[in-house]
């Protein structure tokens, strides 16, 4: 059995960790490698790491055939704020990407695709006040959002003529050790914070990003995204992946703080209200078909962290 994973992030990472335990074969596919760290996070399992780029039709053809792959975790993508900012190109990668990686699974005839979505699907103009399920409407008309409800609905459309088994997992907001190039601004404030306390000096977040989130920890999600990579397909194909809480900056601060009684916080003006989450998403399906729910707390998650941290550290 093969996987090949498109981007060599930290969700693919740490699936990664949770599949190369079964014995899976690994290969991540990224237009800039990151060989270091995936070595911190995989150490001697068996992958490959490869240079390539989603808007390579062919040469996605070529790995999948060359690899024999048979399941596609699809997480390659300009996520967040970069996706407005760099619309021309971010939209280019998130959606013909998506087209290829498609066309590729159709060409090649691989059996499973795992999408990695997000909970910025979702239209919260339509949200009640329970929690988010996976049948509200998609569309929120931001350029993030927008871009990954048309990645869904291009590999739904090609799932309904070829037949091939497809994955869609939303993921609240992720964070854990590892890299946020792609402009995981949430990921990156936890890192802050953490660093900071351990460091010293004064953790200065913007207050755009000082919002009430619904915050999931990376080892959660890869546990999460093997499992939609190995279940037998279910009558329902799309699932939410969170904690069912949201928590605010305050109380994120506090569990960082309960590691680092030292730390000092500083919230930056922006001049850009953001309101935060209001509901969190209904993991009810995930329980239910997957046999997932989290296992970390946000208290836990951070003291795990820390224990990476300290670990990349010493083997530095």
């Amino acid at each position: 059995m093969a996987t090949l994973i498109t981007g060599s992030g930290l969700i693919g990472a740490s699936f990664g960790a949770c599949a190369a335990v079964r014995g899976e074969r690994l290969v991540f596919l990224d237009f800039q490698p990151r060989d270091d760290f995936l070595k911190s996070k995989l150490g001697s399992a068996d992958y490959v790491s490869l240079q390539g780029d989603v808007l390579d039709l062919p040469g996605l053809t070529g790995i999948i055939k060359a690899h024999d792959i048979d399941t596609v975790l699809h997480t390659a993508a300009i996520i967040a704020g970069r996706v407005a900012q760099e619309g021309y190109w971010a939209f280019n990668v998130n959606i013909q990407g998506t087209i290829n990686v498609a066309e590729a699974v159709r060409l090649t005839g691989v059996q499973r695709v795992v999408h990695v979505s997000t909970l910025s699907v979702y239209n919260r103009a339509f949200e009640g006040s329970t929690l988010v399920p996976e049948t509200l409407q998609r569309g929120d008309s931001t350029a993030y959002g927008n871009s990954k409800a048309v990645q869904e609905l291009v590999l739904e459309a090609y799932q309904g003529i070829f037949g091939f088994e497809l994955m869609v997992v939303r993921l609240a907001h992720v964070f854990g050790l590892g890299h946020f190039l792609g402009g995981a601004e949430s990921g990156a404030v936890t890192h802050t914070l953490l660093t900071r306390g351990r460091d010293g000096g004064v953790a200065r977040i913007a207050r755009r990003q000082a919002r009430p989130l619904e915050r999931i920890y990376a080892k959660d999600v890869g546990r999460a995204v093997d499992l939609a990579a190995v279940v037998p397909v279910p009558r329902v194909n799309v699932f939410n992946i969170g904690t069912g809480l949201v928590t605010t900056f305050d109380e994120l601060v506090a569990e960082a703080r309960a590691i680092y009684p030292g730390l000092e916080v500083e919230v930056v003006p922006d001049g850009t209200p953001h309101e935060g989450a209001k509901q969190p998403l209904d993991i009810t399906r995930a329980r239910e078909y997957l046999g997932w729910e989290p296992q970390f707390t946000l208290g836990s998650a951070l003291q795990d962290y820390v224990g990476d941290l300290d670990a990349l550290a010493q083997g530095a």
